[in-house]
């Protein structure tokens, strides 16, 4: 059974929902420290043919907090309003907007609560089950080196094959992995595009440009342009 494990993003790029809806089991690694500047809370969508980053803030954030410890603002109000800016001719627009809304206005800030609602809605709007919990409840050591974090949440979860994003090829070593009677692999997406309304396609966005200008079909197509490595 294949794990992998990632930490909390909002509405990130569709590598990541790749990555989740790739496996039987998918951990948000929440028990490790807040990354500033990264994809926890923000990402970027297509406005009028530009790029634009959106952003929630986390009250308090910082690296020396764990992200469990941590709780989305519900100052969205602009964001969503951007969105709808954005997206308002793009074609699944009536079927996107109102959930997506919804889950970014949700009453539950606690970041792990509210990315893995955007990510369970995401799936359940194309009707793939997904299987997420979180690491923060998990009971292991989290005092061992990080290769041997993740393989203790590999097997916590009953799994012998653990699916990395390509990133981690820098990090951690198959022989490593494999002396714990776990495989490793990692997720190479494939190049892809899609119709976004203009002439030049825009990649790396999240995956709320993703739904807006694909059907639910073209979506599950995109989630499976992917080789283990």
């Amino acid at each position: 059974m294949k794990v992998a494990v990632m930490q909390p993003y909002l509405f990130p790029a569709l590598s990541y929902f790749q990555l989740v809806g790739g496996v039987e089991r998918f951990v948000l690694y929440d028990d490790v420290n807040y990354i500033s500047r990264g994809f926890i809370n923000r990402n970027s969508v297509l406005d009028q043919g530009k790029v634009r980053r959106f952003s929630v803030p986390v009250p308090g954030a910082s690296i020396n907090r764990r992200i469990c410890e941590l709780a989305f603002s519900p100052e969205v109000s602009g964001i969503v309003e951007g969105l709808r800016h954005a997206y308002a001719r793009a074609p699944r627009f009536a079927a996107v907007y109102p959930w997506v809304s919804e889950v970014l206005t949700g009453e539950d800030r606690d970041i792990t609560t509210l990315c893995r609602h955007a990510i369970e809605a995401t799936f359940d709007y194309l009707d793939w089950p997904v299987s997420i919990t979180r690491a923060s409840r998990l009971d292991y050591d989290r005092d061992q080196s990080a290769a041997d974090r993740l393989i203790a949440i590999t097997r916590l979860q009953g799994g012998d094959h653990y699916v990395n994003s390509l990133g981690g090829q820098r990090l951690y070593d198959r022989e490593t992995f494999a002396s714990q009677g776990v495989r490793l692999s990692f997720l190479k997406p494939r190049e892809v595009g899609y119709s976004q309304g203009q002439a030049t396609f825009v990649p790396q966005l999240s995956m709320i440009d993703v739904l807006m200008w694909c059907s639910r079909d073209r979506v599950r197509e995109l989630l499976e342009a992917y080789d283990l490595v």
